[in-house]
């Protein structure tokens, strides 16, 4: 009996995702939506996929894109941009413990609820997704609702942030064009993506995002450079980011555990005004700008966060230092600190 075609069968799962990408980002540019092409081609994936039609994540789609965007943002860095990170360190810190606190009311909102310990705490906590599913599945949490909870809460800053931000600030003249220097990206867009590579073999976390962004950074901060992408490299980025995310929702995963998401939905919500609350005291208290103080301690991803600061030509440095700093205290304390919880 012949073995079927298994290549061909997944080729049909995915063919049509990125289009459907394009199309919804393209729909989403003429109506001047914030990062249209990150939230037009979310939206529109998500919308056939809530209406039947599962088509799946291109692979290696999410990687590619977040190697470009990482790239984009790691350019940003120069060296008066870094001596002004390293002259505000204490600022940085005191963001990224003050958000990191915050994860506590998403622990009483679950555990009031009936939800296990480690499920609350490490779907509450501020972190990778991918990250926090293989500390949760250590520490015999339940995974599904853990990534679920990610999931949604990614979902929600990629739609309430931009719109919210970009809307509400008076506009900005954006700044000239970055020169595009050939020969230096087809040194560095290469090496970012082995090193990418190295880092996800080594089990670091993030590896598509913090590996080519650190080494984008160190270049531009090194040697001065002072570059930046081709037009269209950015929004390609996003368009790939986009379609992976609207992969992870369906009709099935808005129906499961309704009270469980209601209440992930809430922590969210409140996540958020906590974190422009606190973004608030701590530029009064320190003369910072407030509106990348909000978007580095907002509970998101540090790509669409950067992405939002960049867009809005806001310091993508410091939000994105936030951030880091911010994913690289859950990955080294979530745990011990669960564990500490647990004997006491």
């Amino acid at each position: 009996m012949p073995k079927p075609n298994t290549t061909l069968g997944s080729w049909r799962g995915y063919w049509a995702t990125p289009l459907i990408g394009l199309a919804g980002g393209y729909l989403a540019s003429l109506s001047g939506w914030p990062l249209p092409w990150i939230i037009g081609s979310l939206l529109a994936v998500i919308a056939v996929r809530c209406c039947g039609w599962q088509v799946s994540e291109l692979p290696g789609g999410r990687k590619t894109g977040q190697w470009l965007v990482a790239s984009a943002i790691g350019l940003h860095f120069t060296g008066e941009v870094l001596s002004e990170l390293l002259n505000n360190l204490s600022v940085v810190i005191a963001g990224a413990v003050a958000t990191l606190l915050l994860s506590l009311i998403g622990i009483a909102l679950l555990r009031h609820s009936g939800v296990d310990r480690a499920t609350a705490f490490f779907a509450s906590m501020p972190g990778g997704a991918s990250e926090m599913v293989n500390l949760a599945q250590r520490n015999d949490a339940q995974i599904a609702r853990v990534a679920a909870a990610h999931s949604l809460r990614l979902l929600l800053v990629v739609l309430v942030i931009p719109p919210l931000f970009t809307w509400s600030l008076p506009p900005i003249a954006p700044p000239p064009p970055a020169l595009v220097s050939w020969p230096w990206l087809a040194g560095l867009l290469p090496a970012g993506a082995l090193l990418a590579l190295l880092w996800g073999k080594l089990r670091q976390p993030n590896p598509w995002m913090l590996a080519p962004l650190s080494l984008c950074a160190i270049a531009s901060v090194s040697f001065d450079l002072h570059l930046g992408l081709p037009p269209g490299v950015s929004q390609t980025g996003q368009w790939l980011i986009g379609c992976a995310l609207g992969c992870h929702f369906d009709r099935g995963f808005f129906r499961s555990a309704p009270g469980f998401l209601a209440r992930i939905l809430l922590f969210t919500l409140l996540a958020m005004l906590g974190a422009g609350l606190l973004a608030i005291g701590l530029s009064w208290l320190t003369l910072q700008d407030p509106q990348s103080l909000m978007l580095g301690m907002m509970p998101g991803g540090i790509t669409e966060l950067s992405l939002t600061a960049e867009a809005l030509h806001l310091s993508v440095a410091l939000v994105t230092a936030l951030q880091v700093l911010r994913l690289f205290l859950v990955m080294f304390l979530a745990e011990p600190i669960f564990r500490l919880w647990q004997r006491h």
